[in-house]
C-alpha cells in the first residue's frame, strides 16, 4: 500500500496524462480506417493488448532502480545483436514491406529493432557515462562510434529508417554527455565521406526512396504517389477536419499504410489543422516533461537515459510528421505512441517506464 501511494504521489502526472491521451486517440484512429468493416479491427484489438502490456511493463520498471542497468552494457550488446540478427534465422524471420526485420511467432510477429532502441540508449548511457570526458578529443569520439556502429550497421542492412532514429539518438546523447563542436565536425566530415559507400550498399528500395525524394514530382518514383495522396489527405481536411470516421482519402484508401507510417494523414484528415496542432502540441508537452527529468535527475547516468529517450521520440515525430507532408524522404518511420505496431508501442512504453523511474527517484523515492 505504501509503495502504490508514493508511487502516485511522485509520478509524474502530466506524462501519465498524455500517454493516456494519445494512446486513445491511437485506438480511435485506428478503428476509424476499418469503419467500414467494424470498428474492432484485428489491428485495433493489437494496438489494445500492446498497450495494455505496455502500462504493465511501465509498473514493472517502476518497481526497480534505473541504475541496475548500469555496467550491463556487455551483456546489453550481445543480447542487441543477438536480437537483430535472429531476422535471419529460417523459419523465424520474415520479410515484409521489402525488410527482413520481423521474426515470426506463429501467433503474432515482432520486430526486434524497436526493442534495440531502448537497449542502444541503455548501452550508450553507460558507456558514456564511464567516458564522457574521452569525447573531448577525435579519438574518443570515434571510440564511442565504434560502439554504436555494428547495431547501426546491422539495422541500416535491412531498415533504413531505424538506422537513422539509432543514429539520431547517438547524436542526441553525445551532445548531451559534451563535446567539442570542432571535434565533432571532423568525425561528422568521417561519416559524410563513407555515405557514398553505404549508399552503394544499400537495398533497391531505400535507393528508391531516397531518388524520390529528391524529385518530388516524378510520381512514377517509389514513395512519391502515397506522399502525393498523403498531402491531399491532410490539405483536405481544412482547418477543422472532415469529422471522425468521414474521411474520404481515408475511406477510398489513397492513403497509404494509413494505420502505422501515415496515421497523421488520418488525423489531418479527419480532425483537420486543429487535430494536427493537438497531436503536436501533445507532443511538445511530453518532451518538455521529460527535459525537466534530465534537469533534475540525481545522477548523469540517468540523466542521458532520459537524453537518449528525447532523441529517440524527437526524431520520430519530426521525421513521421515531416514525411506525410513531403518534406522528408519515406523512410518508414512509425509516429511514437499513435501508429498501429505492437513492438513500437510496447517499446515507446518501457521508454516511458524508464523516464518515470528516473523522474519518480530524483524525488528521493525507493522501493
Amino acid at each position: 500500500m505504501n509503495y502504490f501511494s508514493n508511487l502516485i504521489k511522485n509520478i509524474d502526472k502530466v506524462i501519465i496524462g498524455v500517454v493516456v491521451l494519445l494512446a486513445g486517440l491511437s485506438i480511435l484512429m485506428i478503428g476509424s480506417t476499418q469503419i467500414s468493416s467494424g470498428f474492432i479491427s484485428r489491428e485495433v484489438v493489437v494496438q489494445c493488448i500492446a498497450y495494455f502490456i505496455g502500462f504493465i511493463g511501465v509498473v514493472i520498471i517502476l518497481n526497480f532502480n534505473y541504475n541496475m542497468f548500469a555496467g550491463m552494457e556487455k551483456y546489453l550488446y550481445v543480447l542487441s545483436l543477438l536480437l537483430l540478427l535472429s531476422v535471419y534465422i529460417p523459419g523465424l524471420g520474415m520479410e515484409q514491406f521489402g525488410a527482413r526485420s520481423w521474426i515470426n511467432l506463429g501467433v503474432t510477429t515482432i520486430q526486434p529493432s524497436e526493442f534495440v532502441k531502448l537497449l542502444f540508449i541503455l548501452i550508450m548511457a553507460g558507456y558514456l557515462n564511464e567516458h564522457k570526458d574521452d569525447l573531448y578529443n577525435f579519438k574518443g569520439l570515434l571510440k564511442a562510434g565504434i560502439v554504436a556502429a555494428p547495431i547501426i550497421i546491422i539495422v541500416l542492412k535491412e531498415d533504413l529508417g531505424s538506422a537513422l532514429v539509432f543514429s539520431f539518438t547517438w547524436v542526441a546523447m553525445i551532445f548531451f554527455a559534451g563535446i567539442n563542436l570542432k571535434v565533432f565536425g571532423k568525425f561528422f566530415a568521417l561519416v559524410l565521406a563513407a555515405v557514398p559507400v553505404a549508399y552503394v550498399f544499400m537495398a533497391d528500395y531505400q535507393k528508391e526512396r531516397i531518388e524520390a525524394f529528391l524529385h518530388p514530382d516524378n510520381l512514377n518514383l517509389s514513395g512519391n504517389w502515397q506522399v502525393w495522396q498523403s498531402k491531399v489527405a491532410i490539405g483536405s481536411g481544412g482547418v477543422f477536419g472532415k469529422g471522425l470516421f468521414n474521411g474520404t482519402q481515408k475511406e477510398l484508401d489513397f492513403i497509404p499504410v494509413q494505420t502505422s507510417d501515415f496515421i497523421f494523414s488520418v488525423i489531418g484528415e479527419e480532425l483537420g489543422l486543429i487535430g494536427g496542432l493537438a497531436v503536436i502540441g501533445l507532443f511538445t508537452i511530453l518532451l518538455v516533461r521529460m527535459a525537466g527529468i534530465v534537469r533534475d535527475a540525481l545522477d548523469f547516468y540517468g540523466a542521458l537515459v532520459v537524453a537518449g529517450v528525447i532523441g529517440m521520440f524527437a526524431f520520430q515525430i519530426f521525421e513521421n510528421i515531416a514525411m506525410t507532408m513531403g518534406l522528408m524522404p519515406v523512410t518508414g518511420i512509425t509516429l511514437p505512441l499513435l501508429s498501429a505496431g505492437g513492438s513500437s508501442i510496447m517499446s515507446n512504453m518501457f521508454a516511458i517506464g524508464l523516464v518515470l523511474d528516473v523522474g519518480m527517484r530524483s524525488k528521493g523515492i525507493n522501493f
